[in-house]
């Protein structure tokens, strides 16, 4: 089996439209949450979300593309730029041996949303010719694709707000077995809208706190819901002879993934936490965990602040790694700052856990004041951690049952 390494990392986010940006936010504990301002709020319950700020489509595009493509596609395009050329990837391989495995949960829901009040508003024949290319979630891996002249498989997964996690950890398996030697893998999300904020409110998913400092705290006695967010995160992932040949910088070693199905309900996680167990498992396993003192893992959690997700993800945690290690790794949610960035979640905390292992620093979930009885562990509150981080696992979940863990592990260039 070849070992695979992460090279190269992009990404826009709600504390920050690039690595370093973002990853000094996520130290600092900013806060990404604020009131929604793409719309007015005065008849929804929910008033806050983590959007995108300052982001100028224009430093990665033509004005003819940005108006071609959905948001969700124009932050997959931008963060994908900022990894292939941080990467320097291209130019060293056959294009036939790159691939792109870049997904969303949701995909083009403005381009529907705005072409749907054309057809109402003035009829069908103001509908835009570019309605349907810019709607289709495999849209993204196709541009990423067009773009860097990537002629390897270009796979859209798509599976809710597992999305990221799913596409690298497809990806990592591609290039493990041979089948590719490097990957532009990720995702990208851009669902703050009138009917997307009203579908999941109306679904009693998201949180109706007004304070963003509290309207979002993962694994929290107050918790009460989710805060959507937006952006994307896009790795370069690469089999680790060639990109050591090739004198790259390199992150981390993803060494690890464990993906399975609940098979139980549509949106809330299996009471028992048994899918979600088996993911960490996998990943734990074939990453080796039992290898690393406990003390020195961190798990970068879904923590979606939700009564059931977190409660559920503890125990999974407890399942996976057994009792005793859980109790002594570090666990944190990001989405506290950046909030849910749905199929971007995955992809995000992804670059979240390569620069924890690079690093030796583990970011904080914060806005943490009251403790659950039924959620116990160690959830970094408040304060970053300077701490030995040996191996990193990320957990992401999403609607329909799918769980996906990657897991990390440092490496010397």
């Amino acid at each position: 089996m070849r070992r695979v390494v992460i090279t190269g990392m992009g990404a826009i986010t709600p504390v920050g439209n690039s690595v370093p940006e973002f990853w000094e936010s996520l130290k600092a504990g900013k806060c990404g949450i604020g009131e929604i301002t793409k719309f007015d709020t005065t008849d929804y319950k929910v008033k806050v979300a983590a959007e995108v700020k300052g982001f100028d489509p224009l430093q990665y595009m033509e004005k003819a593309d940005v108006r071609k493509h959905d948001l969700f596609c124009q932050y997959a395009l931008a963060a994908a730029a900022q990894a292939v050329e941080e990467s320097g990837i291209k130019g060293t391989l056959p294009p036939e041996r790159i691939g792109t495995y870049f997904g969303s949960g949701i995909g083009g829901i403005n381009t529907f949303s705005e072409q749907h009040q054309a057809l109402m508003e003035k009829g069908p024949h103001r509908v835009s010719p570019f309605f349907i290319p810019a709607l289709i979630v495999n849209m993204a891996a196709g541009l990423i694709a067009i773009k860097h002249d990537f002629r390897g498989e270009a796979l859209p997964v798509v599976t809710a707000c597992a999305t990221g996690n799913n596409a690298i950890g497809e990806a990592y398996r591609a290039i493990r077995h041979g089948y590719l030697d490097a990957v532009l893998a990720g995702g990208a999300e851009a669902a703050i809208l009138p009917v997307g904020v009203a579908g999941f409110a109306n679904m009693k998913a998201l949180s109706t706190t007004e304070d963003p400092l509290s309207a979002c705290v993962p694994f929290d006695a107050r918790r009460n819901g989710f805060v959507m967010g937006e952006g994307a995160g896009a790795l370069v992932l690469e089999e680790y002879e060639h990109a050591k040949a090739r004198g790259a910088k390199i992150y981390a070693e993803l060494c690890g993934y464990g993906v399975t199905c609940d098979a139980y309900h549509i949106t809330a996680p299996h009471p028992e936490a048994i899918g979600g167990a088996a993911a960490l498992k996998m990943a734990y396993d074939e990453a080796e965990g039992d290898k690393t003192d406990p003390a020195n893992i961190y798990v970068n959690a879904h923590g979606t602040s939700t009564p059931l997700n977190d409660s559920s993800e503890t125990l999974a945690i407890k399942k996976g790694l057994g009792e005793e290690a859980a109790r002594k790794c570090m666990v944190s949610s990001t989405k506290s700052m950046t909030g849910h960035m749905l199929g971007a979640a995955g992809a995000v905390e992804a670059i979240v856990c390569a620069l924890a292992v690079k690093n030796d620093i583990v970011p904080p979930t914060i806005g943490y004041s009251e403790p659950d009885p039924a959620c116990d562990l160690d959830y970094v509150p408040n304060q970053a951690r300077e701490a030995t981080v040996e191996l990193a696992l990320s957990a992401s979940l999403g609607f329909g049952g799918h769980n996906a863990y990657l897991a990390f592990r440092k490496i010397e260039n």
